[in-house]
């Protein structure tokens, strides 16, 4: 009788272990390893589903590799799915993807529903304006005020107030420009967006003052803007952002595989070449960064 309840119990545990913690369970029994994506995050996840490319794109196949081999499963079929923003996390969560091949920033939030691997890349939050932007509002954003208090608050409203700021939807970046403005009693309005392609839209059509969101999409994106007076990036970065992959919580046999890789690619020195395809060359700091990312 007790040999039996133990049985059961142990049955039961069984059956209450997330469906997390059975990821690489899952990919060996399927011979499929499912990798999702955003698209139109140039340069790190863009394209078709059939072969979508960039810098995280790109990191997640090394990892699919590294499966491969540890798994012993040669003839691995790697499948690519399409996510809305809106729903990566909840994908993770459900099984419907195994990784997210896009880089999201690891907040505490995001933490309560899924888990992150080391950082990939030292993301920084910047801003765009139009060509066009008026001059207070451009010596407000570069920091150019004064720091001198309280004159220095009220020429920061001034230059801000009455102004409409887009950032993307659901983003760390649009609770930061949230809070900033309130925590300068700044009236201004906010438009949250579903893509840096349309916040650059708004910009050349006149319909918002400035766009934030991460420094490196903005340039790309407006470097390949047709307008005749295209909006500019701000040389100023607010905030270091480091992101990372997102995988399912609870799952550490994952988690440890993904780490162990890159770290593997920070410590040889090849995150390098694949950082200067995408991102041009690292500076120091930059190297300096992904030597502390990478564990021992």
């Amino acid at each position: 009788m007790i040999l039996r309840t133990i049985a059961l119990l142990g049955l039961a545990c069984g059956l209450a272990l997330p469906l997390a913690a059975q990821t690489l369970e899952r990919v060996r029994s399927a011979n499929l390893l499912t990798l999702g994506y955003i698209d139109q995050l140039q340069p790190f996840s863009s394209g078709p589903a059939t072969q979508p490319s960039g810098y995280v794109i790109e990191l997640c196949q090394r990892i699919a590799e590294r499966i491969r081999r540890e798994q012993d499963l040669p003839q691995l079929r790697l499948v690519y799915r399409q996510l809305a923003r809106e729903e990566a996390l909840a994908a993770l969560q459900d099984g419907r993807v195994d990784l997210l091949c896009s880089p999201l920033v690891a907040s505490l939030e995001r933490r309560r529903r899924v888990s992150f691997s080391l950082p990939i890349y030292p993301s920084g939050r910047s801003a765009a304006v139009r060509a066009d932007a008026p001059p207070a509002l451009l010596r407000a954003l570069e920091g150019k005020v004064e720091r001198t208090a309280p004159q220095w608050r009220a020429t920061i409203n001034r230059g801000l107030a009455r102004g409409t700021f887009a950032v993307i939807a659901g983003s760390t970046t649009e609770q930061w420009v949230r809070q900033q403005l309130r925590l300068f009693g700044v009236v201004s309005d906010v438009v949250a967006v579903q893509g840096f392609a349309e916040g650059i839209a708004l910009l050349e059509a006149g319909k918002a003052d400035a766009f934030f969101g991460d420094r490196v999409v903005l340039q790309r994106q407006i470097a390949a803007s047709a307008a005749a007076q295209p909006p500019r990036v701000l040389e100023r970065i607010f905030e270091l952002e480091p992101v990372a992959l997102a995988l399912p919580r609870g799952d550490e046999d994952l988690r440890l595989l993904v780490d162990s890789e890159l770290s593997l690619i920070y410590r040889s020195g090849e995150i390098e070449p694949l950082y200067r395809q995408y991102f041009g060359e690292p500076g120091e700091q930059v190297r300096l960064l992904f030597k502390a990312y990478a564990l021992p």
